[in-house]
């Protein structure tokens, strides 16, 4: 799949899910809308259901001494007409009724002055003013325009409390699959960079085989020419090239068959109890000789006591070599290289040094991934199939180890294996 293709999927599929993110916002504020609508009209049936049980009981003469509650506003008519505590009582019954159990507050106001004449207002005065839970008393007090007013501190919790398992259930699915298509995506991308790190490694080893093929091939000719095969010293060099380059085409398919090992996880360690020391210095000693033709050092500072570790010494031979040999691909002039080891808690540290190239920390964290080489351009100046760490840090884990990469661009990387001692 190209790139065009994955960028109009992921365009394709945003849309999708902003607007089903969208249309979920939008039936959630209609379903909250919705329950305020329907509580609003039953708090409108409970105040019309009040007024009409207190036109029903109204008297028609005036009670100039009738004790009101201590907030009603002596002087006004409205107290010869409305008893407050039939009133509160009122109020209570018909909430109840219609299951409507919230706290609220209430008042009797004079619409012109905003004046209260009675009942439990106090400190929400603003609020009853401006709540619309309002009903007229006119057919109570026709000389007057006078309001009663209902307003609830928890309203707004009330209506989102009623909703509330659906809000979490929504928020829940919401996440899942926003989730999941984040998950979509960057798998996408994983799928997309290992296709091309497979396709890399397809072509990598195409010409890595065909290099040795072709020189073979063209030794194997040189050597069925008559006047070759006379002279016995050209006879043992084409020879001698045909088996080196057959040689280097064994280790390249051993090394891909190994790789194909690790991943079944079917592969064994050998352990035993083995000085670090002793096969640093041998690996040390066979491979100074490639190092000394680019004229480069290759340096050792051994300083870890004890440095007897449970290893498998072919594995860990080969994980060293590994090391050694990208830090003298990765050296550009005369390579300084450099062996050096050290205890930590319960353990030693390995570390293998270059003054080389340097790995940018944009690929420093792909760098141990199956297949993965560091692009050099189109050139093909550095040989080999993206599976050398790949393998080191499989093997490091299987000694129950790690392993660690400390670089920087043009300055150098070093490598740090953790193992374990042997505890006495």
């Amino acid at each position: 799949m190209n790139k065009k293709s994955i960028i109009f999927i992921i365009i394709i599929t945003s849309v999708a899910l902003a607007g089903i993110v969208s249309m979920q916002l939008f039936w959630i504020k209609n379903a909250i809308k919705l329950q305020e609508q329907q509580l609003d009209h039953r708090i409108s049936i409970a105040l019309k259901s009040v007024i009409n049980q207190l036109d029903d009981e109204k008297s028609d003469t005036l009670i100039e001494d009738y004790i009101c509650s201590p907030s009603c506003e002596r002087g006004s008519k409205i107290i010869s007409v409305i008893n407050a505590e039939r009133l509160d009582s009122l109020l209570k019954e018909e909430f109840d009724n219609l299951s409507i159990e919230l706290t609220y507050k209430y008042g009797v106001f004079r619409k012109a002055d905003s004046k209260f004449l009675m009942g439990d207002y106090e400190n929400y005065e603003p609020e009853l003013l401006q709540s619309h839970h309002t009903t007229s008393l006119t057919c109570l007090m026709k000389e007057e325009c006078i309001l009663l007013g209902i307003y609830f501190p928890d309203e707004d919790n009330y209506l989102i409390g009623q909703l509330l398992w659906w809000l979490i259930l929504s928020a829940i699915f919401l996440l899942i699959v926003i989730i999941g298509f984040s998950y979509v995506i960057m798998n996408l991308f994983r799928q997309k960079k290992l296709s091309e790190m497979k396709t890399d490694f397809m072509n990598n080893m195409t010409h890595e085989f065909k290099t040795p093929i072709a020189t073979i091939s063209l030794a194997s000719e040189m050597l069925l020419k008559p006047n070759v095969y006379e002279s016995a010293e050209k006879t043992s060099k084409y020879a001698n090239i045909i088996y080196d380059e057959n040689s280097r085409l064994k280790n390249q398919v051993e090394q891909v068959l190994q790789i194909a090992v690790l991943d079944r996880g079917s592969f064994k360690l050998t352990k035993t109890k083995i000085g670090l020391h002793d096969l640093l210095m041998e690996v040390a000693e066979n491979f100074e000789i490639l190092v000394k033709q680019r004229e480069g050092t290759l340096s050792l500072d051994l300083k870890a006591s004890p440095d007897t570790i449970d290893a498998d010494p072919i594995h860990l031979t080969n994980i060293i070599n590994n090391l050694l040999e990208n830090a003298n691909k990765y050296s550009p002039e005369t390579p300084e290289l450099y062996i050096r080891t050290w205890n930590a808690h319960k353990g030693i540290v390995v570390s293998i040094e270059d003054k080389g190239i340097g790995i940018s920390h944009e690929n420093q964290k792909h760098i141990f991934k199956k297949f993965f080489r560091v692009h050099t351009g189109n050139i093909h100046d550095v040989k080999g199939f993206g599976l050398g760490l790949y393998y080191v840090n499989i093997i490091v884990e299987a000694h129950d180890g790690t392993i660690t990469l400390h670089s920087e661009l043009k300055k150098g990387s070093r490598f740090e294996i953790f193992l374990p001692i042997i505890q006495k």
